[in-house]
């Protein structure tokens, strides 16, 4: 793996975790009874831009760590994963004869 392509899996795994982290523990302008004119209810009151950064970025090293590690250790290829043998004959996991 090269170093541009692990950046590139580590921002996209940062960006899936950070998509899954924002909205845990949201409380909305509805929630909170200070609706800001202008806004819907169901905008964030404190949105935590900065704590749940923290969170994705610790999240995301592990994932990255995990991801990586199979990824360069050859446990899993773009062969193993070739379920329609696309790839042509030879490559992916055995199939049995007959």
């Amino acid at each position: 793996m090269s170093i541009t392509s692990a950046i590139v899996l580590f921002a996209v795994i940062w960006f899936m975790v950070f998509f899954c982290v924002l909205p845990l523990r949201m409380v909305t302008q509805g929630d909170a009874g200070e609706i800001v004119p202008g806004t819907h209810a169901s905008s964030p009151a404190d949105a935590q831009i900065k704590r749940k950064a923290k969170i994705t970025t610790y999240w995301a090293i592990g994932l990255w760590i995990v991801i990586a590690s199979t990824l360069v250790s050859g446990l899993l290829t773009v062969e193993s994963i070739d379920m329609f043998n696309r790839m042509g004959p030879g490559s992916g996991l055995p199939q049995a004869a007959g």
